[in-house]
């Protein structure tokens, strides 16, 4: 069955809503990620945990049916920009009275947010390099009802004088397109897992992304050791081989000794399982 008949099969809105949620699951319970909440604890952070990072997720879902519903088959256009970003202020409330008013998923609500509506307006078709064209569409468009405060990861792309989430989704989500949707099927087609293809997914991300969670925990020592030891990992074989597993587990470390989590590459995966599923809804988790 292709991916539109499928869609409107089971109700567009609604089938996009739930696999935007299990993409942060999976996102979420993927291990062993460095200074990120796994399955084995909770990384760097204090303050999250997986159990927390799953009920952030489902009560996402309503959000995401949303968007979903408000942008189907529309044109980019001001109108829906607003109404896009009325939905994810929301949606951001909802799931600070899920959590307890811990930020679990702000990066998350606004990447998977325009992918979805993307989706939408495609009508449920459409490939991923689309997709993330509208949604880079979408995200250029001004939103006058936004409010004027500096996030932390604002105040890190200014400080570092490095572009951030904004930026990635104006680009069309470059480090999703060029580097962790072809590593994650790469690492597919060389016989890996799919664990072992998702983590070197989020390696490929860390690489080069000026991830602004790390710069404003760790600063730049922070963000060169990310992206050092994510490129050691790919470049000894990825996370299937022993020596990968090995530069993994010394990234981990190095990561929880600078209190560094790469929440904004952790988004960006969360993106990219996204849109290979929306290609491939038939891959096994």
């Amino acid at each position: 069955m292709k991916l539109l008949s499928r869609i409107q099969a089971e109700g567009g809105a609604e089938w996009l809503a739930r696999a935007a949620t299990q993409c942060l699951i999976d996102e979420a319970r993927l291990s062993p990620k460095p200074g990120l909440v796994d399955s084995r604890g909770n990384g760097a952070h204090h303050d999250l945990s997986l159990a927390l990072m799953e009920r952030s997720a489902h009560s996402l879902t309503p959000t995401f049916q949303a968007l979903a519903q408000q942008s189907w088959q529309r044109p980019a256009d001001v109108a829906l920009r607003q109404t896009i970003g009325r939905l994810g202020r929301e949606g951001e409330r909802q799931m600070m009275a899920a959590t307890g008013g811990v930020n679990t998923h702000r990066g998350a609500i606004w990447a998977l947010g325009l992918l979805v509506s993307a989706v939408a307006m495609l009508g449920g078709a459409g490939h991923a390099q689309q997709i993330a064209n509208v949604a880079a569409e979408l995200a250029k468009l001004p939103d006058p009802a936004a409010p004027k405060v500096f996030s932390k990861g604002l105040r890190a792309t200014h400080r570092y004088r490095v572009p951030g989430a904004r930026e990635e989704a104006q680009q069309a989500f470059p480090h999703v397109m060029r580097h962790a949707l072809p590593q994650l099927r790469l690492s597919r087609l060389n016989g890996g897992s799919e664990t072992h293809a998702r983590l070197d997914a989020l390696m490929a991300i860390m690489t080069s992304l000026s991830d602004t969670c790390v710069l404003s925990r760790a600063g730049l020592e922070g963000l060169e050791a990310m992206q050092a030891g994510a490129h050691a990992v790919l470049s000894a074989g990825g996370s299937a081989s022993p020596q990968g597993q090995a530069a993994l587990a010394e990234l981990d470390r190095r990561m929880l000794a600078l209190n560094a989590s790469p929440g904004g590459a952790a988004d960006l995966l969360a993106a990219t399982l996204f849109l290979d599923r929306i290609e491939t809804p038939y891959i096994a988790n």
